[in-house]
């Protein structure tokens, strides 16, 4: 079983590295072209499917890589959202054929062959055009010439962002009177809302061109990690610990469950993480499954192509069974 999850994992990344050779064979560098088709797919894709790089620094040729599918409704007429991944470091991908995109893989007993592709009946593109982009540098296939610029932060990539969403409309003129949302799940709930801010105040300032910005989205976001840490009355809410566990929790740890301080509050925690410890925190009616690819704890660069090399023949995979559904933890 653990051979047979190895192979999946790696066939997922040679679905990927078909799909940027299919890709990459139709575009050159801040071109965009239509996807006729991609690897595991069957057949026409039932909606417009576009991809390429936009470049946010000519010098450096630092350039961004998207996809995008077109409304299956309205194009010229329904919204516009550019769909920011999490992570940070999340590719646009995850966000294509795990969340709001039209694309699934198929679940199905695994077999040996390429990871089968299929039609999301549920997709936003039902009723939007949106871009998914790999963001910030570094992250999916964009990339920079200039190793100073992978050295990223929030902010840079904001300003990433707004230079390539002006860019963009440069390929795509015909969609800059759309109204446009931008949006983002996970750890994108930071970058989205200060990207919403840049463009508005761009606007305000007389940034060309002026975007037809209407607002933002986001589920499940970071904010702040008190903030994010309300388990306790979360839990509470749910049924799942009782009022007397609930109320002695909340006083003992003074309303804060981020960092626990004091032994009583540390008791408190101890016995709502076990109440707690047989049920999916992210989605309480969903079996709590184990994670299936772990994230390497190497440092980003060196150390993260050393791990890659050494477990290319083999990444150690928990054994998940099929009716465990991805909920956001693969990047």
């Amino acid at each position: 079983m653990e051979g047979r999850k190895a192979e999946f994992h790696h066939d997922v990344a040679l679905l990927l590295l078909l799909m940027w050779v299919t890709i990459s064979d139709c575009i050159t560098a801040d071109s965009s072209a239509r996807v006729e088709f991609l690897p595991g797919f069957e057949g026409a894709f039932p909606f417009d499917f576009f991809s390429g790089y936009i470049s946010v620094d000519e010098v450096n040729e630092y350039r961004l890589f998207y996809y995008f599918i077109k409304s299956e409704n309205n194009p010229s007429k329904d919204p516009l959202i550019l769909w920011l991944t999490g992570g940070p470091g999340c590719s646009g991908f995850s966000g294509l054929v795990f969340e709001t995109g039209p694309l699934r893989f198929k679940v199905e007993e695994y077999n040996g062959t390429l990871p089968a592709l299929q039609f999301n009946p549920y997709s936003w593109t039902k009723v939007a055009n949106v871009i998914y982009v790999d963001s910030p540098i570094g992250t999916g296939f964009s990339y920079s010439k200039s190793p100073p610029d992978y050295a990223t932060s929030d902010s840079k990539t904001v300003k990433d962002l707004h230079k390539f969403l002006t860019n963009w409309f440069i390929e795509y003129p015909e969609f800059l009177s759309n109204p446009l949302y931008i949006a983002g799940d996970s750890y994108s709930g930071i970058t989205v809302p200060v990207l919403t801010y840049e463009i508005a105040n761009g606007i305000d300032s007389g940034y060309r061109p002026v975007f037809n910005l209407k607002g933002y989205l986001v589920g499940n976001p970071v904010t702040d990690v008190e903030f994010d840490s309300q388990l306790v009355p979360f839990a509470h809410g749910m049924g799942l610990i009782s009022d007397e566990l609930f109320e002695a929790t909340k006083i003992s740890c003074n309303g804060k469950y981020a960092f626990p301080k004091g032994s009583q509050c540390n008791v408190n925690m101890q016995a709502v993480h076990e109440c707690l410890s047989r049920i999916n925190p992210v989605h309480i009616l969903e079996p709590l499954c184990p994670f299936a690819s772990p994230r390497p704890r190497v440092e980003i660069g060196t150390g993260l192509r050393r791990w890659l090399h050494e477990n290319s023949s083999g990444i150690p995979l928990q054994s998940t069974p099929i009716f465990c559904r991805i909920l956001l933890f693969f990047c």
